[in-house]
């Protein structure tokens, strides 16, 4: 079976860098509308430069989805260019931003308060205006990154990131059971430790050359995985393949 997604919409957050890059181009690559955003205009010009290469298309526009409204209006306005239903709405969005491992009565609220803005409440947002949509549309996809600090501890050390992380879970699940009568499925992408960006490469140089010999060997492939090892999962849970899969977190980390 080829897997394709030819005249259909799919929307991808984060999308400037990384594992939201990958997935934008992937789906283009297979014939999707794409529309991506992320807070900078730069890096997601740079992820829709691909798009000569692909028999879809990206189309990219910055969006802050810590305003829930400009999030909710994002939706709309590509309700409006596609003319129906998102098909597939990839909640990529995350990470740590810019944080550090501290004690937590170091932590303010404002620290907290953004990596689940960023996190949590930018993807139940946009969950929420793509529901209608696809509910009338009898069908869609929805599916969250989430990470193995969803399942467990962070490595991060970073205690809202781990509890966010925790959260996308929970509204996955939740979520797969309330839209699943609509036909609508509800899916997790776990990824394991991943370099794609400053972040992970900070911690990647944190742990020294034992550290990362000791993380390797964890890992049965004994490898690091690579941001297209996600975005092959999430055109997975996209696709046909798929169709009876809900409520399900796939971890992609090598085999921890």
């Amino acid at each position: 079976m080829q897997i394709r997604f030819d005249n259909k919409t799919v929307a991808v957050t984060g999308a400037g860098h990384g594992f939201g890059r990958s997935i934008a181009r992937r789906f283009a690559a297979l014939g999707a509308h794409v529309f991506a955003t992320d807070v900078t205009e730069a890096t997601l010009a740079e992820t829709a430069s691909a798009q000569g290469a692909t028999t879809g298309s990206i189309t990219a526009q910055a969006v802050d989805l810590r305003d829930r409204a400009a999030g909710a209006a994002w939706i709309a306005g590509i309700e409006r260019a596609s003319g129906g239903a998102i098909d597939v709405l990839v909640n990529n969005a995350g990470g740590v931003a810019g944080q550090t491992n501290r004690p937590i009565e170091d932590v303010p609220d404002a620290d907290w308060d953004v990596i689940f803005d960023i996190g949590v409440n930018a993807a139940f947002t946009l969950c929420r205006a793509a529901a209608p949509a696809m509910k009338r549309n009898a069908g869609g996809r929805i599916i969250n990154i989430s990470s193995g600090a969803g399942l467990q501890a962070s490595l991060t050390g970073i205690q809202a990131y781990c509890c966010s992380k925790h959260a996308v879970i929970g509204l996955t699940r939740q979520l797969a059971h309330e839209l699943g009568p609509f036909g609508i499925t509800v899916n997790s992408v776990a990824p394991g430790f991943i370099r794609t960006n400053e972040a992970t490469e900070r911690q990647w140089d944190s742990y020294g050359p034992d550290g990362q010999r000791a993380l390797l060997e964890r890992i049965a492939m004994r490898r690091l995985g690579t941001a297209e090892d996600i975005a092959n999962a999430v055109v997975f849970f996209a696709s046909d393949l798929a169709g009876f899969v809900n409520g399900q977190i796939l971890s992609v980390d090598g085999g921890r």
